[in-house]
C-alpha cells in the first residue's frame, strides 16, 4: 500500500496557523506569517487541492466582495493509531486531528514476538481502513525503550525477540511510508498534552499500572534522551525499599514497591484476593481499607520520586495516568502530599498535580507523533 505525499513543499508552516480550528481568511494568514501575499496564495491553493484546507464561509465585509475564511480539514486523510500493550494489542484509526473513528482491542501477549503481533496489527489495520480517506501515515507504541531514529525496540525488558527488530520497515512493507515508533508512555505525554494543555509547555506524564514510566515534555517537545530512555521512573530507587528485589536485577526500585503488581502482591499477602490493577481500584471504591493505605503509600513512594522530578525538570503539570489512576485521590494525595513536602515551594507555587483527562491517550499521541513528523518534515 502506498500514500501520496501529504503537504506540497513550503505549506506545513501555514498549516500549523490552522491547526487550532479557527477559519482564518488570506489577509489574517498574511500577517502570522509574515509571507509575502502571493506566497501565501499559492500555499492556500496547494493545500485546498490537497483536501487539507477547506473554504470555511466568509469574514465581513468592509467594502467589495467578503473574504474567504479557510479551515483545517482533519478528514483529508487517516492515520493509523496502534498501541502494543504488554497484554493487549489496539488499532485504530483517527483523522488528522487525533479523533478516533474506529477501533479493535484483542488480548494479545507481548511476549508472543514482533511477527505474530504486527502481522495481527497488519491485518485488523487492513480492515479498518476500507471505505476511508488515504492514509497519511502509521503511529505505534511499544511498551519499552525506543530508538527514536530508527524505531527499533532497545533492550526492553518485558518483550523477548523484539529487540533491535525492525518495527518500521516490518509495518512500512504493508501499510506504506511513513511509520514512527516510540515508546507506549512518550505517546501517552503527547496525547494528554495535545488534548488537553497545548498551551502548557512543560508537562510530566506519569504511568502507573503493571509497571511505572513518565513522558517528558519540556519546551513544549517531547524529550526522549540519548538512548530513548528518558522517563524510566520505575527503576529510580527509592529510600525505603532497599530489601525489595525488582524484575531488572536491582533491589529498592520504585516498580517494585509501587507499581500495581507490587500492591496486589503486598495485599494478597493480607488476604486481599487481587490480581490486577482493576481490583485494587474495585476495591478502593469499595471502601477496602488495606487496599485504600496500600494505594495511598504507593502515592507516597511515586511522589518522593517525582519530587526529584520536580526539582530538576519544573514542570507545570503533573499529569497521573494508567489504569490505577482511576483510585483517584486515594493515590493522587499520597503523591501530593511528598512532592510539596520535599520540593521547593518556588517549584510548586503553580504546580498542579492531577490525574489524566484522555481516553485512549496511547491513541490519540500516536496520531499527534504522525502529524508532527509530517509537519517537521515540510
Amino acid at each position: 500500500m502506498t500514500t501520496s505525499p501529504l503537504l506540497a513543499p513550503g505549506t506545513g508552516p501555514l498549516l500549523r496557523l490552522l491547526l487550532d480550528g479557527r477559519p482564518r481568511t488570506r489577509a489574517e494568514l498574511i500577517e502570522l506569517s509574515g509571507l509575502a501575499r502571493s506566497t501565501v496564495a499559492g500555499r492556500i491553493d496547494a493545500l485546498l487541492a490537497s483536501g487539507l484546507v477547506v473554504q470555511s464561509g466568509e469574514a465581513s465585509s468592509t467594502g467589495g466582495r467578503p473574504p474567504a475564511r479557510f479551515a483545517f480539514n482533519p478528514g483529508a486523510r487517516v492515520i493509523l493509531a496502534i498501541d502494543v500493550g504488554a497484554s493487549h494489542l489496539t488499532v485504530a484509526l483517527t483523522d488528522l486531528a487525533g479523533t478516533i473513528l474506529d477501533s479493535v482491542t484483542t488480548a494479545q501477549r507481548i511476549d508472543q514476538g514482533p511477527e505474530g503481533i504486527l502481522g495481527r496489527a497488519v491485518r485488523e489495520a487492513r480492515k479498518l481502513l476500507k471505505g476511508h480517506a488515504p492514509l497519511a501515515g502509521t503511529g505505534i507504541g511499544l511498551p519499552g525503550p525506543v530508538e527514536h531514529e530508527t524505531g527499533r525496540p532497545n533492550h526492553p525488558p518485558i518483550m523477548p525477540g523484539w529487540d533491535g527488530y525492525d518495527v518500521v520497515g516490518r509495518l512500512e512493507k504493508d501499510l506504506g511510508q511513513p511509520v514512527l515508533v516510540d515508546n507506549d508512555v512518550n505517546l501517552m505525554a503527547l496525547g494528554e498534552h495535545t488534548s488537553h494543555y497545548a498551551d502548557v509547555d512543560h508537562l510530566l506524564f506519569v504511568k502507573v499500572a503493571t509497571g511505572i514510566g513518565a513522558g517528558v515534555i519540556s519546551g513544549g517537545r517531547l524529550q526522549r534522551g540519548a538512548q530513548g530512555a528518558a522517563g524510566d521512573l520505575g527503576h529510580v530507587q527509592t529510600p525505603g525499599g532497599h530489601h525489595v528485589v525488582c524484575r531488572c536485577g536491582n533491589t529498592g526500585c520504585l516498580e517494585a514497591i509501587a507499581s500495581a503488581a507490587a500492591i496486589a502482591m503486598d495485599l494478597r499477602e493480607q488476604g486481599v484476593q487481587v490480581t490486577s490493577s482493576q481490583d485494587i481500584v474495585d476495591q478502593v471504591r469499595a471502601g477496602n481499607a488495606a487496599a485504600t493505605r496500600a494505594v495511598r503509600q504507593a502515592g507516597r513512594e511515586l511522589g518522593t520520586v517525582l519530587a526529584t522530578c520536580v526539582s530538576l525538570l519544573n514542570p507545570s503539570v503533573i499529569v497521573i495516568g494508567g489504569s490505577l489512576a482511576q483510585a483517584g485521590e486515594s493515590l493522587l494525595a499520597g503523591v501530593r502530599e511528598n512532592i510539596y513536602a520535599r520540593s521547593l515551594p518556588l517549584a510548586t507555587t503553580t504546580l498542579r498535580v492531577t490525574t489524566s483527562e484522555t481516553s485512549d491517550a496511547a491513541l490519540k499521541g500516536a496520531a499527534a507523533l504522525v502529524l508532527q513528523q509530517l509537519l517537521d518534515r515540510d
